[in-house]
């Protein structure tokens, strides 16, 4: 796994891998000019600085998000009712500066939810998370709530969908994701999930114990920039109106 800074100053070797892959993709389609090293620098390293498969990943990023996103954003009124649901948060940073998601997993039900609109709330949520990173930031935190959580909330296809966008489009864009509250009857969903997360990515689950719940997220999350729920004093901020 690379340990290093998501922001740290790229080595002699990582740089003229950068140019090769920049070379690479340009020529094979025009609109990598338009992107900055930062972007091609975390597709390098979600590949493990293979050039190829890197430059392959991106080439299919840009691909996939003229298909998918042609408007180059997704709007409210194309997810209103997964809006509605009200079941992601964001606000505040962590103490690196990473802004800060809270999922309220147990407010999903599939029953209510469109794959193609989760596709897309998932799409607008990054996007969001990105656009508000300050600079020299690249990555996201995450604390996954499963309160409450049960059978008539797990949707595998939705949480599939939601990780293939995530590491296949998105690389190297979250820095930690904090399980909490997690029920006994979630882990036959996370046995399901597992084999299709990579290793850089499962290394960045943290499972919480209850008990430790505060003292655990407070290593990472001051408590100026903690959710008031979890013994902070941030008021839950709907994605929508942060």
């Amino acid at each position: 796994m690379d340990s290093r800074d998501p922001h740290e100053v790229s080595d002699e070797g990582e740089q003229k891998k950068l140019a090769l892959m920049r070379a690479f993709v340009e020529r094979e389609d025009p609109a990598s000019k338009e992107v900055d090293d930062l972007m091609l620098r975390r597709f390098l390293r979600a590949r493990d600085h293979d050039i190829a498969k890197a430059s392959n990943q991106f080439l299919k990023s840009l691909k996939w998000r003229r298909a998918s996103v042609p408007n180059g954003f997704i709007s409210k009124s194309e997810i209103l009712n997964e809006l509605e649901q009200k079941k992601f948060f964001m606000q505040g940073f962590d103490k690196k500066g990473s802004p800060i998601a809270v999922v309220l997993a147990a407010k999903h039900f599939p029953s209510k939810s469109n794959l193609e609109d989760f596709k897309r709330l998932v799409v607008y949520i990054l996007d969001k998370f990105c656009a508000s990173m300050p600079g020299g930031q690249e990555q996201f935190t995450v604390i996954g709530d499963l309160k409450n959580w049960g059978y008539t909330n797990c949707d595998i296809r939705a949480y599939l969908a939601a990780l293939d966008i995530m590491q296949s489009y998105y690389p190297e864009r979250l820095g930690k994701i904090f399980l909490i509250h997690v029920p006994y009857i979630f882990w036959a969903a996370w046995k399901v999930i597992y084999p299709f997360i990579d290793q850089k990515t499962k290394k960045k689950f943290v499972f919480v114990e209850d008990k430790k719940l505060k003292e655990t997220l407070l290593q990472d999350i001051d408590e100026s920039q903690l959710p008031d729920i979890y013994g902070g004093k941030l008021q839950l901020v709907p994605i929508q109106d942060s």
